[in-house]
């Protein structure tokens, strides 16, 4: 009998400890995170683990997608397409397509924000719009339209608050501040040729903005829209992202395939990290990782993802995708 308890402690034992350890595994996965990557040019979505920098499923999704970004609590991502005229939502965890909350003819939704009000908001560059989806998970979606500014938005930003949003239009070189309780604009500023990239610091006391003509980036009073200070950049600064803490702003150098680091607090260019180096690569979106120590550059025309330590900007490695890899995000 003695021998007997003592094997079933022993399995007991042994069962338990595989339970942990398949326990710690999943947490490991967890803790390396994921990598959303909507794929342009094959109308495609990738999710790709990034502790063992494996593509784990790729999904097809709506014509020329584009921008992506999480739900405040993870669970889904939303898609703009771009070459459409609705915002796809998937899940997170498979990829299950779950909705398509159509804008209206023309839209073609490009920049996209999942505020943690839960609200959708989405640039209708077709339009000339700003559209907030309220309950986008629910059954009936709540939307609402805001005219914004011709030829754009075509990337947004939106205030911690969820009252405004700002959007850039690339052939008038605008910049304008929608309000969107009201639905109205109430600021615009011209800026030089080719507003694309903007940013709004995380706790919204300065928006960004990249001028692709001039090769310049804006720093803008979000308030007025007044000019606070610009900086040159590396050629072509097609997207801005700032650092999770806000203390610095990065350019995404499209023709040279490089990052512009700022530093936000004390107004300067402190570094230039050489991702590809080259204007082959198509070098467009980037995302930080949600802990800051991590920054992703689509490479569309390689079709792949670089992974940049941001502390030391060493390339750590490329992550291949869909073809024509651009709209990124990072989750924990």
């Amino acid at each position: 009998m003695a021998k007997w308890i003592a094997l079933l402690a022993t399995l007991t034992l042994t069962a338990a400890c595989a339970g942990d350890g398949a326990a710690r595994e999943a947490s490991a996965a967890a803790e390396g995170g994921v990598l959303f990557v909507a794929n342009k040019q094959e109308n495609s979505l990738s999710r790709i683990a990034l502790d063992t920098g494996r593509e784990m499923v790729r999904v097809q999704s709506c014509a020329n997608p584009h921008e992506l970004s999480l739900s405040p609590d993870g669970e889904h991502v939303a898609l703009g397409c771009y070459g459409g005229t609705a915002v796809e939502i998937f899940r997170t965890a498979d990829l299950s397509r779950v909705k398509l909350i159509e804008l209206g003819e023309g839209a073609r939704p490009h920049g996209l924000v999942w505020h943690s009000s839960g609200s959708l908001i989405a640039s209708a560059e077709g339009r000339g719009s700003v559209f907030v989806v309220d309950q986008p998970l629910g059954p009936s979606p709540l939307v609402t339209e805001s005219p914004a500014v011709e030829g754009g938005p075509h990337l947004l930003a939106v205030s911690p608050n969820g009252r405004s949003a700002w959007g850039t239009a690339i052939h008038s070189g605008e910049v304008v501040r929608v309000d969107l309780g009201r639905g109205t604009v109430t600021h615009r500023r011209q800026l030089g040729g080719e507003t694309e990239a903007i940013a709004l610091a995380p706790d919204g006391s300065a928006l960004w903005v990249g001028s692709n003509a001039e090769n310049k980036l804006y720093q803008l009073d979000p308030e007025t829209l007044e000019v606070k200070a610009q900086f040159a950049t590396g050629t072509t600064p097609i997207r801005v992202a700032v650092s999770p803490d806000g203390r610095h702003v990065v350019t995404s150098n499209m023709r040279d395939g490089s990052l512009s680091v700022f530093d936000a607090v004390e107004g300067r260019l402190v570094r230039t990290i050489p991702v590809s180096g080259s204007g082959e690569s198509g070098q467009v979106t980037i995302a930080f990782s949600p802990d800051g120590k991590r920054i992703y550059a689509a490479e569309t025309f390689a079709s792949a993802v670089a992974e940049v330590d941001f502390a030391s900007g060493e390339v750590v490695r490329r992550l291949p995708a869909g073809r024509g890899s651009d709209g990124l995000a990072v989750s924990e």
